[in-house]
C-alpha cells in the first residue's frame, strides 16, 4: 500500500460550493482506475470543525505503484494542475490498513506527525499499526490507515468516519465523494 495527498489551500472567501461542483462533476472519474485502492475528494471549509483555511485535498491509498504513476503521468492529474496550480504531492509507504464496521463515510481524519529522533524505530511503527487497528474499531469508523514518509520523517494517519464527530485527533475534512475501486484489495493488518 502507498498513500498520498496533495492540498490547495483557497482563499479564505472562496467559494467553496465550486469544490462541492467540481467533486459532483469529475468525482466517479476515479471509481474504476486500476491499482487505486482508496481516493477520498476531501475538503476542510474555514470556521468549520475547527478549520482556519479552505482546502480542497484529496487523499489516496494505492495498490500499485504502476496506478499512482498512471494517475500522476498518463493524463488524469493535469486536471486538478490545470484548475489550481501544481501542488506538492506528499507520498507515504503504507504501515497498516483496517477496516471498520460503518459503511458510507462522511468525514475524514488526518493526523501527521513526525517520528522523533532517536525513537527505536520498530516499536514506534508496531504502536502506529495498533493505533490503526484500535481506530477501525471505534463506533462510527469506516476504515483506518498508517504510513510515513521516511524523507521526512513523517508519520499519517488517515480514516473515514460516517459521523461528525470523529473518533480520532487531526485535521477534519469532509468526504465528498469515495473512490474505492480496489478497496478489497488493500492489505490489512500492518505492512511488514
Amino acid at each position: 500500500m502507498h498513500a498520498m495527498q496533495y492540498e490547495f489551500t483557497l482563499p479564505a472567501d472562496y467559494d467553496m460550493g465550486i469544490i462541492r461542483s467540481r467533486v459532483a462533476r469529475v468525482g466517479h472519474l476515479l471509481d474504476d482506475w486500476d491499482g487505486l485502492g482508496v481516493k477520498t475528494y476531501v475538503m476542510r471549509e474555514r470556521g468549520v470543525n475547527g478549520s482556519p483555511v479552505n482546502q480542497y485535498g484529496p487523499f489516496y491509498l494505492w495498490n500499485t505503484l504502476e496506478g499512482m504513476n498512471s494517475f500522476l503521468w498518463g493524463g488524469a492529474f493535469q486536471g486538478p494542475v490545470d484548475d489550481f496550480g501544481r501542488p506538492a504531492v506528499r507520498q507515504w509507504t503504507g504501515l497498516a490498513f483496517e477496516e471498520g464496521t460503518a459503511a458510507a463515510p462522511a468525514f475524514a481524519v488526518r493526523r501527521r506527525q513526525p517520528v522523533p529522533d532517536g525513537v527505536r524505530l520498530a516499536p514506534f511503527m508496531a504502536d502506529a499499526a495498533a493505533e490503526t487497528e484500535r481506530l477501525a474499531t471505534r463506533d462510527g469508523a469506516v476504515l483506518a490507515a498508517a504510513a510515513v514518509d521516511t524523507h521526512a520523517w513523517e508519520l499519517v494517519h488517515f480514516s473515514l468516519w460516517e459521523h461528525e464527530a470523529p473518533e480520532a485527533e487531526g485535521d477534519v475534512f469532509e468526504v465528498l465523494h469515495l473512490s474505492a475501486p480496489g478497496r478489497d484489495r488493500l492489505p490489512r493488518g500492518r505492512q511488514w
